[in-house]
């Protein structure tokens, strides 16, 4: 039910056809944590539950031929009218690999503006598109791959919101280090003990300075994003501070790799 928004709180409806699929989400973790301290809710509205024929179908063929079966406009708007009522002023999303890519800024912006979303998952060969013209106010895509159904994807949506609802963290500093939040991917992580198969930490880790542990972190984010996503970098304009320390990881990267070939020729 809704009564009202209590603040920094976020109220989920979801339409799908398989519920039970967000059991095992609900039931821990970050998640689970956020729908204890009444931050999130979460309610579900079944298509199959609105169909209209005693074998409670929610498909049927597509027009013009094709594999597969489509689900049908009635069930899927009764559904979402009910969430509607239930979430008056909601926004209604479909989750869809044609949507615009889910990013982190939109799972804050996301936590911290909305009251309500409720969230379509498809199913089978795709949605009849009349229900999507007449009801869907948004199409959210988690990657350019195809799922059996938006439900993996809506729980993706779902968790990435919660992370930044106020008591969802047990350390409220981790938001604020995440990946993607400024555009960069995270820094490497290291914990005990300080040597392990040879392996040893890094030792700008181990010596207290805080400075200098933050440029080492910094530094090793901004060439992780490099290496592995440089389009990251491209949407954003650098500092003259991480550029600085991109040069320097070079420097380093180029010194290091001469220093392999020596000793092979040696």
């Amino acid at each position: 039910t809704c009564s009202g928004r209590r603040t920094g709180s976020v109220r989920f409806a979801v339409v799908t056809l398989f519920p039970e699929l967000f059991e095992g989400q609900a039931g821990a973790g970050v998640f689970s944590r956020a729908l204890r301290a009444g931050v999130l809710e979460l309610a579900f509205f079944n298509p199959r539950d609105y169909a209209d024929d005693a074998r409670r179908n929610t498909d049927d063929r597509p027009f013009g031929g094709g594999a597969g079966m489509v689900m049908s406009y009635a069930p899927l708007t009764r559904a979402v009218q009910a969430a509607r009522s239930a979430f008056p002023g909601a926004r209604t999303v479909l989750l869809s690999p044609q949507g615009q890519v889910f990013q982190q800024a939109r799972a804050v912006t996301t936590a911290a503006s909305e009251e309500a979303l409720i969230l379509v998952c498809g199913r089978y060969e795709g949605l009849d598109q009349r229900f999507v013209d007449q009801w869907i106010d948004q199409e959210w895509s988690i990657g350019d791959y195809v799922l059996s159904g938006g439900e993996l994807a809506a729980l993706v949506v779902m968790d990435a919101i919660a992370r930044h609802l106020p008591g969802t963290l047990g350390n409220s500093q981790s938001k604020l280090d995440e990946s993607h939040l400024d555009g960069t991917l995270d820094y490497p992580q290291y914990t005990r003990p300080e040597i392990v198969d040879n392996l040893q930490v890094p030792q700008v880790l181990l010596e207290g300075d805080h400075g200098r542990i933050a440029q080492f972190r910094r530094r090793e984010a901004l060439k992780k994003t490099f290496d592995t996503r440089p389009d990251l970098l491209t949407r954003r304009l650098l500092s003259a501070t991480d550029r600085a320390l991109l040069t320097t990881s070079w420097q380093a990267q180029d010194a290091q790799r001469a220093d392999q070939r020596e000793k092979q020729r040696g």
